[in-house]
């Protein structure tokens, strides 16, 4: 079986890295696409992904945004087109659904942003098989044109499959080389200023007065998207930035506290219990409610509420408050899923 899969952002290194693992392993031929944008390429070679380089990101406006998508499905379909593909396989692509679909290739779409309208428009539609969870209303999928007979859902979130095989570094900040001069330390994501479902400015971050109110009473690492996030956080003092391609997980695991802009590191935090406040400035996904739910997760966008929280949890006890039964997460075997649905096409 030939199968080919599409990795667009950076997280889906982690969502796929284990599963492309598994079909190769199994003798299966696996294509790899991915796009150049922010640290998809050094995760990939972190990871010893063998890839096609196809594409970038087209920035903040929306006319590069349009044309080097068009691109990207151009340089797509002459890589994909001469190899007979029996299957393909992505999550939040805008370009496989359209390729495959043209190309008359079955597809396989996970998704888990409800709210990302533009792509879901362009995507879902076209797609065979939607895999999404179970959290996520399907009256919200189904206004985007989506057939309800075309969605598996399962329980829990895609960001379980990140650590199917994840040993945690304990000495990671040492090996960083990071000056940790307080005895607490927070992990800070910026927003994703560049994505098309959030109209945000690309030189600001509403993590800046969270930075000023907690650098004193602990060590700030903040993990940036790109160049001019890290600008906004430079020389502050207890601030460090982080510089990928760096083992992400295992600094999670080791903080005190996750406060996050976006959407994918939060729940990182939440599935290895370590207490996480999201600031996400959009509506609240599905998938962030589940664990604000089971009380893994604080949302808020109130700086002082924010400030507030976390000054409680650096006095908590993580080990103790967040490792235990109460906080166990029940979820479906979401890897056997898709294996199943691409065996079964």
């Amino acid at each position: 079986m030939k199968l080919w899969i599409d990795i667009t952002n950076a997280p889906h290194v982690m969502f796929f890295k284990d599963i492309i693992k598994y079909f190769q392993n199994q003798g299966e031929d696996v294509i790899v696409t991915a796009r150049d944008f922010g640290d998809i390429h050094r995760l990939m070679e972190t990871h010893s992904i063998d890839f096609i380089s196809v594409g970038k990101h087209g920035g903040s406006g929306l006319y590069k945004k349009l044309k080097e998508s068009t691109n990207r499905v151009n340089e797509l379909v002459d890589i994909i087109a001469p190899e007979k593909i029996d299957i393909c396989l992505a999550k939040h692509s805008v370009e496989l659904p359209r390729v495959s679909f043209g190309l008359k290739i079955p597809n396989i779409y996970m998704i888990d942003n409800e709210y990302a309208e533009a792509v879901n428009k362009m995507t879902l539609p076209l797609c065979n098989k939607i895999i999404a969870p179970k959290v996520v209303d399907l009256r919200k999928l189904m206004r985007y044109g989506v057939d309800p007979n075309k969605i598996i859902r399962y329980d829990g979130t895609s960001e379980i499959l990140h650590f199917k095989s994840f040993e945690c570094n304990k000495r990671i900040f040492e090996e960083l080389n990071i000056n940790l001069n307080l005895k607490k330390t927070i992990l800070m994501r910026p927003e994703p200023s560049l994505a098309s479902y959030l109209d945000v400015d690309c030189e600001k971050s509403v993590l800046s007065p969270i930075v000023d109110a907690l650098k004193d009473y602990a060590n700030i690492l903040i993990l940036p998207r790109f160049q001019q996030q890290a600008d906004i956080f430079k020389d502050i003092e207890n601030v460090s930035i982080l510089e990928p391609p760096i083992d992400i997980s295992s600094v999670i695991k080791k903080c005190d506290l996750v406060i996050g802009a976006g959407g994918t590191i939060n729940r990182e935090a939440a599935v290895l219990k370590t207490p996480v406040i999201s600031c996400y400035p959009g509506e609240t996904l599905a998938v962030d409610q589940y664990y604000i739910n089971k009380g893994l997760m604080l949302k808020s966008n109130d700086v002082e509420d924010i400030v507030n929280n976390a000054l409680a949890f650096l006095i908590m006890d993580k080990e103790k408050d967040f490792n235990n039964e109460k906080h166990n997460i029940s979820c479906d075997n979401l890897f056997k899923t898709i294996i199943n649905c691409v065996y079964e096409n």
